[in-house]
């Protein structure tokens, strides 16, 4: 099951295809744009003292890729019946990862206004889920797969560090808007931007929030005296990023704003829906100084 189905989906139309998975009888989504392929479970290479979360490794045509656990993960027991057990083969934050899943189940198109972002009270201070799809009386938990992977290999997030590659900064004046649903991500990119001289940065939690308050700011006689440039993810509720650059590259006067995706889903296979909304840059994550050079180019 090879992932071409994902480019049927017509970029900025603010919906996604998930896959949905189940673990002990629970189910879970991951984004279509994810996925490289699903397999049968291989022979898997035990590593010793990897993290607990790792199974092994695989060689998958020649390429040598590690296997995550996803009932350990998920704190759940392992699975019963093996023969409907399913991989996962998934590429984003330019690395490949397999997930151990126990069934596969469908693919579904949904808005990403239809996801529910989950509340504080059940979500907890270290949950992977990052939305409810409800359906019909099922619900779907959409999971955080790079908290996943960056809990288990931390050199694999932002790091502050990167930016002492770009040398001596000078403070900046100009105004960032970032459209980021990760309250971890927020605070990273923030404390990063802000080593960078960028120290006006204001954050939305989503794209609808953000575009609100471009609209807004067309109010004022100049629109582009308090902001000068927009970053923004792909993978938000209520508005993602690649729709969102579009709804701003087709507006008569929000169209002069640069627009920088900075994202997981940014591979060569996927670069093309970012170029077809109209972004001035794409980085993807978790190269932060590659962003801050491109802000550096592109702020107004």
């Amino acid at each position: 099951m090879t992932n071409d189905y994902g480019v049927l989906l017509e970029t900025g139309t603010n919906e996604l295809e998930i896959v949905e998975f189940e673990v002990q009888g629970n189910k879970y989504g991951i984004n279509v744009m994810k996925v490289k392929e699903i397999i049968q479970p291989m022979e898997i290479t035990f590593v010793p003292h990897a993290h607990s979360h790792i199974e092994g490794i695989i060689q998958l045509r020649g390429e040598v890729l590690p296997v995550i656990d996803m009932a350990k993960v998920l704190g759940m027991a392992p699975s019963e019946n093996q023969s409907v057990d399913k991989y996962i083969v998934t590429e984003f934050n330019q690395q490949k990862v397999v997930f151990h899943v126990q069934n596969v189940t469908r693919i579904h198109r949904i808005s990403w206004n239809d996801i529910e972002k989950p509340s504080e009270m059940y979500q907890g201070g270290n949950n992977q889920i990052i939305g409810v799809i409800k359906m019909g009386e099922n619900m779907i938990l959409l999971i955080d797969f790079e908290k996943i992977v960056v809990d288990i290999n931390p050199h694999s997030g932002i790091h502050i560090d990167q930016i002492k590659s770009l040398g001596e900064r000078e403070r900046s004046e100009k105004k960032i808007i970032v459209a980021e649903d990760s309250p971890l991500l927020r605070k990273l990119i923030h404390d990063t931007l802000q080593e960078a001289g960028y120290d006006r940065v204001e954050f939305f939690e989503n794209g609808q929030l953000a575009y609100d308050y471009l609209e807004a700011e067309l109010e004022r006689e100049n629109p582009f005296e308090n902001v000068q440039l927009l970053v923004t993810d792909i993978e938000m509720p209520k508005m993602d990023g690649h729709h969102l650059t579009k709804r701003i590259k087709e507006h008569p006067v929000l169209k002069q704003l640069p627009v920088i995706i900075f994202s997981s889903l940014i591979t060569d296979e996927l670069r093309h829906k970012g170029t077809g909304v109209g972004a001035d840059a794409q980085v993807s994550k978790p190269e932060i100084a590659r962003l801050v050079q491109h802000i550096d180019k592109l702020a107004l």
